[in-house]
């Protein structure tokens, strides 16, 4: 009876190890193939939080950006443009998304560019980040986050 009693020990013992393996697993599966988490619930809230702080005044409560995002002003900066599905924040992979929200667009575009766009580089954490993009893209149609997660797909592996 003893000896039962330890095997079914052992055996609960073994799948609740194999459980904290197999399930962050499965987790990382279903949220696709990139940095972003956009169905990861508390990645999203913190993403909602972070974004109504510092990102909401230019690109918008509701993602929807400012006026005339596409028209140059006198400065040479641009209007923050929209980041719900008629912008193109979803044409571009995490990576680059990530890239440019820490490092700012001089990193793809050159240290001449006019931007009224900060660099997030020691303002926020690399999750703090990931947690704003992951909301931008939770608040997309399902079609769009799809087409971004092919994109990724696509874009793996691939430097930018």
């Amino acid at each position: 009876m003893e000896n039962k009693r330890l095997l079914y020990l052992f055996a609960a013992a073994v799948l609740a190890a194999a459980a904290l393996i197999v399930i962050p697993w499965l987790s990382d599966k279903a949220r696709g193939s990139g940095l972003l988490r956009p169905s990861d619930r508390p990645t999203v809230a913190l993403g909602k939080k972070v974004y109504e702080a510092n990102c909401a005044a230019c690109h918008g409560a509701d993602l929807e950006g400012e006026p005339n995002w596409r028209s140059t002003r006198a400065d040479g900066t641009r209007p923050a443009p929209p980041h719900d599905e008629t912008g193109h924040t979803w044409h571009h992979a995490d990576k680059v998304l990530f890239e440019l929200t820490k490092f700012g667009l001089a990193k793809f575009a050159g240290s001449d560019v006019k931007t009224a766009m900060p660099a997030y580089e020691g303002k926020l954490t690399d999750e703090e980040i990931i947690a704003a993009l992951s909301y931008i893209k939770s608040r997309w149609p399902e079609a769009v986050r799809k087409r971004h997660d092919q994109l990724n797909e696509a874009t793996k592996g691939k430097s930018d």
